[in-house]
């Protein structure tokens, strides 16, 4: 069942005569056979005092247990405890999500930073990001978001998808980006300020793990102009050790998006001595045509030691650039290098007659050679949404 049972309209009161009170301590925000990790504990100490939103996709179980049915972890959450992912917790046997209208991140960026480099280039989008994420990357560079609960972060004035998209139509941003941290932790909240975005001809964007079950990913979908997918690797050795993951609900992700026809991005992001094997990397790419196509920009990008894994080396520009040329000869027709501001694969080059299409200097665009979605050099017809 995609909703619980329990009405908005108990919800309400009970929130009302419990105002000011504390719901309790001591929760556990992992899953059942999870490690707590030492620096991420969470003791929930807030007050209830904004509207939770009733999780989509779970189960109610026996004993007031529930199970999430959001990602490929499928949690089953005792009553008085969260999931993985720290946001969804079962309060009296129903889930309800903890970061619904709750945003710890908000900016406005270029959209060259999501990346998404053939999706209205030159453009600006709204970002939010929530707390939470559904895997543990061992380098992610934005921990102190995924890798923390909300209470430990705190966050900006309570926001609703209505205030969400009036403000973005006050400011004459085009774009609502879901970002920093992982959005299947903040599928409600995404979902509902997507279809009011939709409603308002706004466009949405996400930038995610891409290990979304299928069912919330295909409704989610349809409210949803582009995505950006990070294929961090391309064997389970490499999504088990270093993310706490799994690779195959990825590889489906990126099938289901490209099956619903919106548009994709794929980002790797290049780790020295753990996912740039050449090898590896040409089995991805060969994966990436034979199942996505060769239109799908792939972005290799930079990795810079953070979090626990300080002690590694950045990526050496030439890894990079062999990793490129691999994509190239595989058949990937857009293949651009990022985190490496200056160089000049960071642009967008024609895969028919090899002018440069889109010209970036890291986030920011010095000229588009597109009219009408062809190359103005050659007339190729060129993937992507540029108006």
């Amino acid at each position: 069942m995609r909703f619980g049972r329990r009405s908005w309209l108990l919800l309400l009161v009970s929130a009302a005569i419990v105002a000011g009170f504390v719901l309790g301590s001591d929760l556990v925000p992992w899953g059942p056979s999870d490690p707590v990790p030492e620096n991420t504990t969470s003791t929930r100490v807030e007050t209830v005092d904004f509207p939770w939103r009733e999780a989509m996709f779970y189960e109610q179980l026996a004993d007031d247990k529930v199970q999430c049915n959001l990602c490929f972890r499928e949690c089953v959450i005792p009553e008085g405890e969260r999931g993985f992912c720290r946001n969804r917790e079962n309060i009296e046997g129903s889930l309800f999500s903890v970061v619904w209208g709750r945003p710890s991140a908000v900016h406005v960026d270029p959209i060259e930073k999501e990346p998404l480099h053939q999706f209205l280039p030159g453009t600006k989008i709204y970002c939010i990001g929530t707390a939470g994420c559904n895997f543990r990357c061992s380098f992610c560079h934005n921990w102190t978001l995924s890798q923390r609960s909300v209470e430990e972060i705190g966050y900006y004035p309570n926001s609703t998808p209505r205030e969400v998209v009036n403000t973005v139509k006050e400011r004459g941003v085009p774009t609502i980006s879901f970002t920093y941290n992982e959005p299947t932790s903040a599928y409600e909240y995404l979902y509902d300020v997507a279809k009011k975005a939709q409603e308002a001809g706004i466009n949405v964007v996400f930038h995610s793990n891409g290990s979304m079950s299928p069912e919330p990913l295909r409704e989610l979908l349809q409210y949803v102009d582009a995505v950006t997918i990070d294929l961090k690797g391309f064997t389970e050795r490499y999504y088990n050790e270093i993310l706490g993951a799994s690779l195959e609900p990825v590889l489906e992700t990126l099938k289901i998006i490209r099956e619903e026809g919106v548009w994709l991005e794929i980002v790797n992001l290049v780790v020295p001595e753990e996912n740039d094997d050449p090898e590896e990397i040409r089995a991805m790419c060969h994966w990436i045509v034979e199942n996505l196509g060769t239109d799908v920009p792939l972005h290799f990008s930079r990795f810079f030691p953070n979090y626990q894994m300080t002690h590694a080396a950045p990526t050496p520009i030439s890894t990079l650039e062999g990793a490129r040329d691999v994509a190239k000869q595989s058949g990937i027709q857009y293949v651009t290098i990022g985190n490496v501001p200056g160089h000049p694969s960071n642009s967008t080059e024609c895969p028919d007659c090899g002018e440069i299409l889109i010209e970036r200097v890291h986030f920011s665009v010095h000229d588009v050679n597109i009219e009408n979605g062809q190359c103005t050099h050659c007339g190729h017809e060129v993937s992507g949404v540029f108006q």
